[in-house]
């Protein structure tokens, strides 16, 4: 077993072991390690750890040191050199009139060498192009073309499934990918669907491919003559995720029936003719669906037990619930008052004012009193009301029966000064006559 260490470099998903030469490095902090093409300022993706002597690739790298507050300026000022010969490279490249895309400019750590990504759909002569980059940054001048992949993976960006590129985030190197895995996962082949933000296929038709492999050897094909409990038929659709196929029926062709892989018996593989082939009578057995199985009965046990209050003995605990039953009655009762819906009371209970309540059913005798509204009443009306009841008939000619001036009503004494108060007029004779004076 050897100790490494795992770094990553700039704008790469792949990890490289270095010797860690005695250093506690942890993951996520800046060193500075010796490369093919000199110092370079790298992240520690994983520390120190053992690996086997058979995945360290002889001889190993070893890991400067650590890196300073003086190797964080030196790294920050190349990234600002890089952005300054990122926009005088396009200038030139316009200037010279070169059919290239530039993607992205890198400098090392030293400083002594810059490098140009760009795209190109043929070969391009930039010979010139060299010649005045190296004379405007006085360093040496490296241009690389790359293909459309390396392109999505160094600008990133984001997938028809909303997640960032795959190769921009953890894969490390491009896998091939064929037309034929989107035809054995069952996809569209339409070019929209199935390719990347790079336009060729999409990364992830790999990720899945071995599974949708082992799932069409265990699955029969298309058009493959199949036992089932209902019956025999042929094969008409398969669905590999769900390990299931759609069968039609010698007995009813119409209408295609759905089975599970385990209830059906392949007779022939594929396409064919059925002379010679033997169907079995003894028929395979049916696979109950989740909707079919039986529900498991559920029981639900209470275990209660009154606990005492806090606060309370036992003898208060138990009458506590007792008490607080008869405060939810008598608010029970209050709210059906409240509505109109007075509930009977029983029999033989006593009312507040001590008499008997009246029984359920009992008939009571309503009498009804007819009041005649009317406004202010003088005091004159008011007497002839008193003497009626007393039985003293009307009123005596003259004013005998006026009531003194005392006894005037709050009214009258309220329209002084305002509209003339209206005496009360005596009935007309039916003769015609003139009305009593007085």
């Amino acid at each position: 077993m050897t100790e490494v260490i795992s770094v990553r470099f700039r704008g790469g998903c792949k990890s490289y072991y270095f010797d860690p030469k005695g250093l506690q490095i942890a993951a996520g902090e800046h060193v500075i390690v010796e490369t093919a093409a000199g110092t370079e300022f790298v992240t520690c993706c994983e520390g120190n750890h053992q690996v086997p002597d058979q995945s360290v690739i002889q001889p190993l790298r070893a890991v400067v040191r650590l890196a300073t507050e003086g190797d964080e300026r030196i790294n920050q000022r190349n990234r600002q050199r890089e952005k300054e010969a990122f926009g005088i490279c396009e200038k030139k490249i316009a200037a010279h009139g070169l059919e290239m895309k530039l993607i992205r400019v890198e400098s090392n750590f030293e400083g002594s060498k810059i490098i140009f990504f760009f795209t190109a759909e043929g070969r391009v002569d930039f010979r010139e192009l060299v010649k005045d980059l190296a004379g405007v940054f006085r360093s040496r001048i490296e241009l690389r073309q790359v293909g459309v992949r390396d392109e999505a993976k160094m600008i990133g960006g984001l997938g028809i499934c909303g997640r960032p590129l795959c190769c921009s985030q953890f894969l490390e190197e491009f896998l091939p990918v064929s037309i034929k895995m989107a035809k054995t996962q069952n996809l569209s082949l339409n070019p929209t669907k199935i390719s990347g933000t790079c336009g060729r296929l999409m990364c992830c038709l790999k990720y899945e491919q071995n599974a949708y492999e082992d799932a069409v050897k265990r699955m029969p094909k298309n058009d493959s003559f199949v036992l089932t409990p209902d019956g025999p038929g042929n094969v008409t659709a398969v669905d590999l995720l769900r390990q299931e196929m759609k069968v039609r029926l010698d007995e009813s062709p119409e209408s295609p029936k759905s089975y599970k892989n385990a209830e059906v018996v392949v007779l022939r593989n594929g396409k064919g003719s059925r002379e010679g082939i033997e169907i079995p009578k003894e028929r395979p057995a049916r696979l109950l669906r989740p909707e079919e199985q039986p529900a498991e009965e559920e029981r639900f046990v209470f275990d209660y037990a009154p606990r005492p209050l806090a606060g309370l003995d036992a003898a208060e605990s138990e009458e506590e619930p007792k008490r607080q039953g008869r405060q939810r009655q008598r608010r029970r009762r209050g709210s059906q008052r409240h509505e109109g819906q007075r509930p009977p009371r029983q029999e033989g209970r006593e009312s507040r004012e001590g008499r008997p309540s009246r029984a359920e059913g009992e008939v009571v005798k309503v009498e009804r009193i007819s009041v005649k509204a009317s406004g202010d009443l003088t005091a004159e009306k008011k007497a002839a009301a008193d003497r009626k009841a007393r039985g003293g008939g009307a009123p005596r000619k003259g004013g005998e029966g006026r009531p003194p001036k005392a006894a005037e009503s709050s009214t009258e004494r309220k329209s002084e000064g305002g509209a003339q108060h209206r005496r009360h007029r005596p009935r007309r004779r039916r003769g015609g006559g003139s009305p009593s004076e007085g």
